[in-house]
């Protein structure tokens, strides 16, 4: 049996033509791939939508912490 407990992996993403890197735990990942495809998007589209939707935010948070957070919201809540 495989442990949900690994820490963070950090690949990368294209936002709006820019690169950058997310840690994510491998469960966080797998729920992001699950998203997208049920959205029927790349995972860098769904990454750039989270991003636009955190940066509205009073206090945005990183962006690791707002994929986290719609994940709970969309995906698990």
């Amino acid at each position: 049996m495989t442990t949900p407990y690994h820490p963070p992996v950090k690949r990368s993403v294209e936002i709006a033509g820019h690169k950058t890197s997310i840690s994510l735990e491998p469960v966080f990942w797998d729920l992001l791939k699950r998203a997208a495809a049920q959205e029927g998007l790349p995972v860098n589209a769904l990454v750039a939508r989270i991003d636009a939707e955190r940066l509205e935010a009073e206090t945005p948070p990183g962006l690791a912490g707002a994929v986290r957070v719609w994940l709970a919201t969309s995906v698990l809540g």
